[in-house]
């Protein structure tokens, strides 16, 4: 018998999920927890075999939250169920020890496969992350960043606002937003965070 936690803050989620694994003679579900820090608690208190996880979550998010179970529970196997398929969210979440990255819309089959997979100590990508990651290993394919892009990146990584930024680089805070949103574009990420973390993954800071 597998043994399963689903962490996600949405209740249709879970309610979903649960239902493609309720009648499923293998798998038991042991319980739930809307947030990261509910996740870690519940799973470190019921060490189950294999742990559903969001990535997007108020507080620990998904990423944080892995690390920890990890840490606290090594034998517990984590797949991410997200919605976000961004270079940033996925390289996060196999840096932080997930062992699969699965996307909402898989079907009930894949979902399975994946819980089965994961209690085996398999990996189990979703095919469009997975080409997403053997596109990094074969090699760079991103438009590279100007030196002033770096600049401002570098600031980013330091906690300034795009206020300060500009005063830093004496510019205005409307260049350093056009700055960032290229740096969005050319990194494939939505916030400033992901985009620190890209650019350190990819050797660029």
């Amino acid at each position: 018998m597998i043994s399963v936690l689903l962490i996600d803050d949405h209740p249709v989620v879970r309610a979903g999920v649960r239902g493609m694994l309720g009648g499923v003679p293998d798998v038991t579900v042991l319980g739930e927890a809307a947030s990261g820090a509910d996740g870690v608690a519940a799973a470190t208190a019921l060490r189950p075999d294999v742990v559903l996880m969001d990535l997007r979550m108020p507080g620990m998010d998904g990423v944080t939250a892995t690390a920890a179970i990890l840490a606290a529970v090594p034998d517990t196997r984590v797949v991410v169920l997200t919605t976000y398929e961004t270079d940033a969210d996925i390289l996060r979440a196999v840096e932080a020890g997930a062992s699969g990255y699965l996307l909402k819309d898989a079907t009930p089959e894949e979902l399975l496969h994946a819980v089965r997979a994961a209690a085996r100590g398999e990996t189990v990508l979703a095919p469009s992350v997975a080409a997403r990651l053997l596109d990094r290993v074969r090699g760079p394919q991103r438009p590279a960043l100007t030196p002033r892009e770096v600049q401002v990146l570098r600031l980013v990584g330091r906690g300034l606002s795009n206020a300060e930024i500009g005063v830093e680089l004496h510019i205005t805070e409307a260049t350093v937003k056009t700055h960032l949103l290229r740096v969005f574009a050319k990194l494939d990420v939505t916030d400033r965070t992901a985009a620190v973390t890209t650019a350190m993954a990819d050797g660029l800071l």
